[in-house]
């Protein structure tokens, strides 16, 4: 598969502006290879594009005047022309053959008696010119969601669709986000409705031990939940008894959202269409309405819950071993009987005492256990550090800092890293054996390109590490490179260079195992009420254990959905990132002239990236402020050099500096190094 532009270069901070993007102005010199070909274009922030085209020798380059009207990840039909600029295959848009997006967030404008909005996302070049009665009602400096009904030549007409609020105020920005990925915040009337009428019947004086009678009943048994502190929906809890001799019965119970949430249903339908809930910094857009992602389908303290269930039987002899002796999947019924913390886990854990400390202590031996397998198979380690807000009752952040990664966090883990694995384990070999459809959503990770590693391994060996890059290459190989820089200032620079050199991680349903986790199986089962796959492998996995006879016909349906889901996954992390840099960049800015400790961790021909050592805050330091010296860039070993003094500031370098300046609508800051 070829590259873009962006990833053949060695600099692993890919969203960064890379090495040699300065928009060319030579001649341009002639070349034989001529043509039509189709694919998915990209536009840079500079509003030009280029085009990657299977069994083409390179991108091909489109200069904005090109474009005719093609946007980022339009599907379009280009010319290729005989000529290149700087080496660069050119190529001319034809026509587009099917639109990404149609719908932009931005900021209203007046001029000469013209109403205009500019995107949010720099990579909608053209101002989109509201008409008519919209154009009456909005206001300079507001912030609306427009839908581009024509073009009518190189200008964008659109149609409001929402306003949204006034730039800059909080509500408005993170609304904004939300928006712009493509998101709804509020729910249709009749998906509302739906989710009233279930909570409804719930409500019936029989209701639940009714449902008892077609379930396997876990009321009775110890079971509880571990989740952030100011989590409000519960999808997953862990049941523990002791069966024999160092034999336990432990089940991972996960909200039966399919028991409600059935085929073709308008909550079916919506939850299809979010694919996932969005995780911002002061809310969560739930997939669900909140009556059942945060009621009847919350596994709540001491209410009964229905659930769909991996019961294990595990043996644990001693601190090393842990057998897995039998497994039973179905649906069941369960009452929860404490609702924790992780900080109030980790502190019974810490303490030795506390409510259910024995039970906890077991799990968490079993935990370590299948955490030590998993390493030792190859597992690699990508955890990185989060950063959490405080914000006060304007939205303004007033604390930023780093998520402390507890040992209840990895028991929690462990124990929905089994289920998953199993549960995709069974019906893999079922499929097999019975010869059933591929009507099932695995959640694959393909290995690593070979050139993004070459790559990495160049990054690598700048910072003294190495990594030998070969077609045997494994996921032990990359792990043990992590192992070595644990604790290490680099550490996060690293890790987050590696994790760009991997494969995307997405939803089908072939299966391919999981490199990252090591894991021949793997499929996600334990979240539904916030990722609509889950929701299919319920229903999926609940027909086959029911005896149904599976459809051959939906392996494309499957697979459309599959894709689905992994787009609205990478549309939901962005909209994090998002946000999460809009605090960032807000809390710096309230900060300028303070000084801070950080790490170099990115370098360019114009400027030295810096990461705050707490905040995780990026800014960046440009060339021109450095004074003392003319520096440029030694794109071999990632670092910059004065020309005179040869002092040298290279990736993962400790530094200290001064924020000049920021951004909020750039989402940008300023830094300036400080002795």
């Amino acid at each position: 598969m070829k590259k873009t532009h962006s990833e053949k270069n060695n600099n692993p901070h890919k969203n960064k502006p890379q090495f040699g993007d300065k928009k060319n102005e030579e001649k341009p010199e002639v070349s034989d290879t001529t043509g039509i070909v189709s694919g998915t274009i990209s536009i840079s922030s500079r509003g030009d594009g280029y085009l990657e085209v299977e069994n083409f020798p390179e991108d091909i380059e489109i200069q904005n005047e090109n474009l005719k009207n093609a946007l980022h990840k339009d599907e379009v039909k280009v010319e290729i022309l005989g000529q290149k600029i700087k080496g660069r295959t050119q190529g001319k848009v034809l026509n587009v053959v099917r639109r990404a997006k149609i719908e932009f967030v931005g900021t209203v404008s007046k001029q000469n008696g013209k109403v205009f909005v500019t995107a949010d996302d720099k990579r909608m070049y053209a101002p989109i010119e509201l008409e008519g009665t919209d154009a009456k009602t909005v206001l300079e400096q507001e912030k609306v969601l427009v839908k581009i009904n024509e073009w009518k030549d190189k200008t964008p007409l659109g149609k409001l669709i929402k306003r949204i609020g006034k730039k800059g105020e909080h509500n408005a920005e993170i609304e904004s986000i939300v928006f712009d990925k493509g998101f709804e915040i509020d729910f249709p009337y009749e998906v509302d409705a739906e989710a009233i009428r279930l909570k409804k019947e719930s409500e019936a004086p029989d209701y639940w031990d009714k449902e008892a009678t077609k379930r396997r009943d876990f009321r009775d048994i110890l079971t509880f939940t571990i989740d952030p502190v100011d989590a409000k929906d519960f999808d997953d809890a862990i049941s523990i008894r002791e069966v024999g001799p160092k034999t336990y019965e432990i089940g991972v119970h996960i909200a039966d959202v399919s028991h409600y949430v059935t085929e073709g249903s308008a909550l079916d339908k919506e939850g299809r269409k979010r694919g996932c809930s969005v995780y911002l910094v002061d809310r969560t857009i739930p997939m669900l309405p909140e009556i059942l992602s945060n009621n009847l389908c919350s596994l709540n303290e001491k209410v009964p819950r229905l659930t769909f269930s991996a019961v294990f039987t595990i043996e644990h002899t001693n601190d090393k071993a842990v057998h897995i002796k039998d497994r039973w999947f179905g649906k069941t019924i369960i009452n929860s009987t404490k609702r924790f913390s992780y900080e109030a886990a980790q502190e019974s854990l810490d303490t030795k005492s506390g409510e259910y400390t024995e039970e906890l202590q077991t799990l968490w031996s079993i935990a370590e256990v299948l955490r030590e397998e998993k390493f030792r198979l190859g597992a690699i380690d990508f955890e990185a550090e989060e950063v959490k807000f405080v914000l006060d009752e304007k939205g303004t952040p007033i604390r930023v800092y780093k998520k402390e990664r507890l040992d209840t966090h990895k028991l929690v883990e462990e124990f929905m890293l089994l289920a998953n694995r199993e549960v995709a384990e069974f019906f893999f070999t079922a499929q097999k054996k019975h010869k059933l459809p591929l009507s099932f959503l695995y959640r694959i990770h393909d290995k690593p390109d070979r050139e993004k590693l070459t790559n990495l391994s160049v990054f690598l060996r700048a910072l003294g590490y190495e990594l030998n890059v070969s077609d045997k290459i494994s996921s032990k190989d990359i792990a043990a490179v992590l192992k070595k820089i644990e604790g290490k200032a680099e550490e996060g620079l690293i890790k987050t260079a590696a994790i760009r050199s991997m494969s995307k991680a997405v939803y089908s349903t072939g299966n391919i195992g999981h490199f990252g986790l090591a894991f021949q199986y793997y499929t996600h089962f334990t979240s539904p009420i916030r990722r609509y796959p889950d929701l299919l492998v319920h229903r999926v996995l609940f027909e086959h254990l029911s005896g149904k006879k599976l459809p051959h016909d939906e392996m494309a349906r499957y697979q459309k959905m599959a894709t689905e889901s992994s787009e609205n996954e990478v549309r939901a992390a962005e909209a994090e990132r998002a946000s999460i840099k809009l605090k960032q960049v807000e809390y710096m800015k309230a900060r300028i002239g303070e000084t801070f400790d950080g790490i170099i961790s990115g370098v360019t021909e114009w400027g030295i990236y810096v990461e705050e050592a707490n905040t995780k805050c990026e800014g960046m330091v440009k060339l021109r402020d450095l004074k003392d010296d003319f520096y440029s860039l030694d794109q071999k070993n990632y670092a910059i050099i004065g020309q005179k003094t040869k002092k040298k500031y290279t990736l993962g370098d400790r530094v200290r500096f001064k924020v000049v300046g920021g951004d909020l609508e750039r989402r940008t800051l300023d830094y300036l190094l400080v002795n």
